[in-house]
């Protein structure tokens, strides 16, 4: 086979376009021709006039206006719907809660209030009646004081040593000095060695008291 040399193509191509050119020529004499159509002045001339960006004539009606569309509002699903109104509720009823919940908490500091107006009060009347109890105590240690002490010394004495140590103590420590040195005098050794310790401990702290081993008869 043959391969066709590059001078041979383009006789090819050259007689191909020949050819074609024939052809339009021949086209050309059986059409009318595009001077021969009835002139339109106006179309020329709009369309010359809308190339420069001249306004167009007056007479020419103006476009009308579109109006935007408005979109139609859409429903809402009912499952929305249905989860708003459950909102609320539960809104409503926390709302209840809370406010059920506060009257509870004013409720309670009324009670609170009146609690402790009422341990005020208790109080007072306690203190008062220690302070009753403590007069009354001081009084009555007072008066057996004078009695002990219009006593003759031997004779307290012999009551002391069968006294009850808190007591015979007491007394022996609220009497004077010059009253109660003739009493203790008087009584039995042991007994007044133990009053004598008694006296001088209680004066001092709990923790620094030494008073095991003190003997009373």
């Amino acid at each position: 086979m043959n391969t066709p040399r590059p001078f041979q193509i383009v006789l090819g191509a050259l007689a191909l376009a020949g050819v074609a050119k024939a052809a339009l020529l021949v086209g050309d004499i059986g059409a009318p021709r595009i001077d021969d159509a009835p002139a339109r002045p106006g179309m020329f001339v709009g369309a010359a006039n809308a190339a420069a960006g001249d306004p167009a004539p007056e007479d020419a009606p103006a476009p009308a206006p579109v109006a935007p569309a408005i979109p139609e509002s859409c429903a809402a699903p009912e499952e929305v719907l249905s989860a708003i109104a459950t909102e609320r509720g539960l809104l409503h009823e926390q709302r209840a809660a809370l406010d059920e919940r506060a009257s509870e908490i004013a409720l309670a500091e009324e009670t609170l209030s009146i609690e402790m107006a009422r341990l005020a009060e208790l109080r007072g009347e306690l203190e008062g009646l220690m302070t009753k109890i403590d007069e009354a105590r001081q009084a009555d240690v007072a008066r057996l004081v004078a009695l002990y002490v219009n006593m003759k010394p031997r004779e307290a004495a012999t009551i002391m040593n069968d006294l009850d140590i808190e007591v015979a103590v007491t007394v022996l420590g609220a009497m004077p000095e010059r009253d109660a040195a003739p009493v203790l005098a008087a009584m039995n050794v042991v007994r007044a060695q133990a009053i004598s310790m008694i006296i001088l401990e209680r004066s001092k702290l709990p923790g620094d008291q030494r008073l095991n081993g003190i003997r009373l008869q």
